[in-house]
């Protein structure tokens, strides 16, 4: 069991704070999440979370465009900001001295980031979304493949079904409206939460926070997701795509659906991923890379995500005379060979788990973001503490269970990339 004492203190206007104070350090991690992710965007809005992650560094009423960034490292700080399916974050780390710094920052953008919106910043950072999308995903070998298997993965009304960035077209149609509305929907204390973690006292800390977020007015509750929550258990058929593109090697993902991050069952995907592709000694990089010499990489891994499913990936880089079926062929045949996983791969699994886990929990700006992940997904920034608790609760049995139930041929999406000569 993990240690980490926390505390946690609700503001008037809903803000969540959660303080989990540490001396032996002389800085202090500030770790703002907001209740919003590409998960919340309507049809026809999507990439909405993350252009409006760009938005939020273009200034507020009190702080100029770019300041936020010139500010943080004068001081000595770093700071950054972040988009997921169920999330977004902002988050600073700089001398505790200068905690006051970061909390007027991020207290100014939250309450009033509208005053310094404008049309010319909203036409600049379209731009460089959609710039980002190109170089991301649209020029880059394989960019493709996630917004390709989710939309195989989870049916067009589950909103895990397009990706966080968006298409093209809705990021270009974005209007001063819509980021407004967008903005006044989610961007409210009382769909926040404020992690801060390092040398800060605690109660100096609440009073910080009253001091530079109290006055901010709670909005509305926020909306559920659009479209439905649970798509079902598996994806109920093989489902497949190839893809001949400008890609430098043959590639197979196999991807289906497996239960959420909020599940503890996500535990037992999490730890058949790392059986399979975790280290030289995983299944797949012992079989298919060292004893056959068939792929030259392979990767697997479940993604943590809260929302009613959530979906589990596996892929193999062959090499260029590399025939696709073979590569299906021998990935196919490893998954589902977790049917007879034994009792040292789960230990293995677990050992490396608890490591990853461990150094995360080392470092003050990801241990704040953990903690934040905790309070806002469930409510319980104190439940990290049993994370390891959650890893050694999986046995072999849960596993074989879990590949007899999820990695059969009801529950596959294959996506295949080929290079373009080979068609």
């Amino acid at each position: 069991m993990l240690s980490i004492h926390t505390r946690t203190h609700e503001l008037e206007n809903g803000l969540t704070l959660v303080l989990a104070p540490d001396a032996s350090v002389p800085v202090v991690a500030v770790n703002l999440w907001y209740g919003v992710g590409s998960k919340h965007e309507r049809p026809g809005r999507t990439g909405f979370a993350h252009l409006f992650e760009h938005m939020m560094f273009q200034g507020s009423a009190n702080v100029a465009k770019s300041e936020h960034f010139e500010r943080v490292e004068r001081a000595g700080g770093s700071v950054n900001a972040t988009t997921w399916f169920d999330r977004t974050n902002y988050f600073e780390t700089l001398p505790a001295h200068e905690i006051e710094l970061a909390l007027w920052l991020e207290s100014d953008r939250m309450g009033f980031f509208l005053e310094a919106l404008d049309q010319a910043t909203l036409d600049n950072q379209i731009q460089v979304v959609q710039n980002e999308r190109r170089q991301r995903y649209d020029n880059q070998p394989y960019g493709d493949w996630d917004e390709r298997l989710q939309a195989m993965v989870f049916p067009p009304d589950h909103p895990y079904h397009h990706t966080v960035i968006g298409s093209m077209e809705d990021i270009g149609a974005a209007t001063l409206d819509d980021v407004e509305d967008f903005f006044r929907t989610w961007y409210r204390p009382n769909n926040a939460v404020l992690t801060l973690a390092g040398d800060v006292e605690p109660l100096r800390g609440i009073e910080l926070v009253e001091r530079w977020f109290g006055e901010i007015p709670a909005g509305d509750p926020p909306p559920p997701p659009p479209g439905i929550e649970d798509p079902g258990p598996v994806i109920g058929a093989t489902v497949r795509d190839r893809v001949h593109a400008d890609v430098p090697l043959p590639r197979v993902y196999v991807a289906g659906r497996v239960p959420s991050f909020a599940h503890p069952d996500f535990y037992v995907a999490d730890l058949a991923s790392s059986v399979l592709a975790d280290g030289r000694a995983s299944r797949l990089y012992r079989r298919l890379v060292r004893d056959e010499g068939l792929a030259r990489d392979v990767v697997s891994f479940a993604f943590p995500l809260v929302h009613g499913r959530t979906f589990m990936l596996s892929w193999i880089t062959g090499y260029p005379d590399s025939d696709p079926e073979a590569l299906e062929t021998g990935l196919v045949r490893e998954m589902e060979a977790l049917e007879s996983v034994t009792a040292p791969e789960v230990e293995r699994a677990i050992a490396l788990a608890e490591t990853q886990i461990l150094r995360q929990v080392e470092r003050l700006g990801s241990r704040a973001d953990l903690l934040s992940m905790n309070q806002l997904h469930f409510g319980d920034a104190s439940r990290m503490n049993h994370e390891l608790e959650r890893l050694r609760a999986v046995t072999p049995q849960r596993i074989r269970d879990f590949a007899r139930t999820h990695l059969g041929p009801d529950n596959r999406a294959i996506l295949t990339y080929l290079p373009e000569e080979t068609e």
